[in-house]
């Protein structure tokens, strides 16, 4: 069958979910995930579609050529959709197709939900932007290099400012119209200190194997009623990041440094590697997410004291963490300002402008060429606009949350 036959039909199917959804009264729920970049885990009832898709039962063989003639003619997004839709017929089709789609460290393609926690690609970034809205609170990453006229950008990740009397919370998650943290649709958090130089990011999954003991305070979120016996339901403490004091006053842009406990310096090392997780936990979701139906019928509960065992921070084995710097600009005379080379990628002077680098010692054995690689750069092309490159090894959760960082006020720091 022709290719374009193939993909015809996989868009039926996809609008056939979408009258399932709103039959079943969620529609609204359906509606936000869709206009997201990706596709929630948890497909419709697979049973729906095995009665009404004769496409559920083809031989592997068969299936298997079909998909990779999908994924490979459909590399940019919103066509990449179709790639989507495919892991959402059924189980056969999902496990096939996540055989197929590589990771976006190999591809440089962001498909499914968990390409947001995989490491970018190694040399050339994944180019986003960030629109902030004032009046909500909320800042939005779309994937693409800039704002486009149709408002048809694809929704990477979602955030929330939230003010508290001793800190400022940022909460991350697919949606933009969700950010429960008992919902699946929650990825993480980031928290400021009193004076906001120093932050913490949450992953609200374990992101590594090993683990190494934390000086932070505990972190749990929980259901009242919906505790998982064999997963510890709290948020887990992958990196940190540090804006110095400018206790001079003097001029010049801020300067930060970013720990990140999940990365090991290993991994910008010559045949190095980085955690590559490939599915969020089902066990976690399930016991952790009320169902669309339920929400906000059950108090989430949520605990944070000093007198609980410390939040444990995973790393990937006993090395030393990655730890990156901001690259320090150049001043200059005509223009009389701080100037970094953004690549044309920066067109509005900000002090939220910054570019990260490896900080590495001569024992690291890091390459030079590694060490002036801009891992991930920030600045701002319009009013409430901002662009966001990121690279391997940081992912776009970790390259979102250290953004963020430079939302958040810092008198002390300027």
């Amino acid at each position: 069958m022709p290719l374009k036959s193939i993909m015809r039909e996989l868009k039926e199917m996809k609008e056939g979910i979408g009258n399932i959804s709103k039959r079943g009264g969620e529609s609204k729920l359906w509606r936000s995930r869709s206009r997201s970049h990706v596709a929630p885990d948890q497909a419709p009832s697979e049973s729906e579609f095995a009665e009404q898709n004769p496409w559920a039962n083809l031989p592997p063989e068969l299936l298997l050529d079909i998909i990779q003639r999908v994924e490979e003619s459909e590399t940019a997004w919103p066509a990449r959709a179709v790639v989507v839709f495919c892991a959402a017929v059924c189980r056969s089709w999902r496990e096939i197709t996540k055989e197929i789609v590589k990771t976006p460290e190999q591809c440089g393609r962001l498909t499914f939900p968990i390409s947001l926690k995989q490491p970018g690609p190694r040399e050339s970034p994944i180019q986003c932007y960030i629109r902030r809205d004032r009046a909500t609170s909320t800042y939005l990453l779309f994937y693409g290099l800039v704002p486009s006229e149709g408002e048809s950008d694809k929704l990477l990740l979602a955030a929330r400012k939230i003010r508290r009397a001793t800190c400022t919370d940022f909460v991350i998650s697919l949606v933009a119209d969700d950010f429960s943290r008992a919902s699946n649709t929650y990825v993480g958090k980031l928290r400021s200190n009193f004076l906001g130089t120093k932050f913490t990011i949450y992953d609200s999954q374990l992101p590594c194997d090993s683990i190494i003991p934390s000086s932070t305070r505990s972190s749990r979120r929980f259901h009242s009623k919906q505790v998982s016996p064999r997963l510890p339901a709290c948020n887990y403490s992958i990196g940190t990041i540090t804006y110095e004091l400018n206790v001079l006053r003097t001029r010049g842009p801020r300067r930060m440094h970013c720990i990140l406990h999940s990365i090991p310096v290993s991994a910008i090392q010559e045949g190095g590697t980085a955690p590559t997780p490939s599915a969020f936990p089902q066990s976690f979701d399930e016991q952790l997410s009320p169902l669309p139906s339920s929400k906000g019928k059950e108090p989430v509960i949520e605990t944070s004291s000093p007198s609980l065992p410390a939040t444990p921070v995973f790393s990937p084995g006993t090395g030393e963490p990655l730890t990156l710097k901001n690259k320090a600009p150049r001043w200059h005379e005509q223009l009389q300002c701080w100037c970094l080379n953004f690549k044309g990628r920066v067109t509005v002077a900000s002090v939220k402008n910054f570019q990260l680098v490896a900080a590495v010692e001569p024992s690291h054995n890091v390459s030079p060429e590694e060490q002036e690689k801009v891992i991930l750069q920030f600045g701002k092309i319009g009013k409430d606009i901002f662009t966001m490159d990121y690279r391997y090894p940081l992912s776009a959760f970790q390259a979102f949350a250290i953004c963020l960082s430079s939302f958040d006020t810092k008198p002390a720091c300027e």
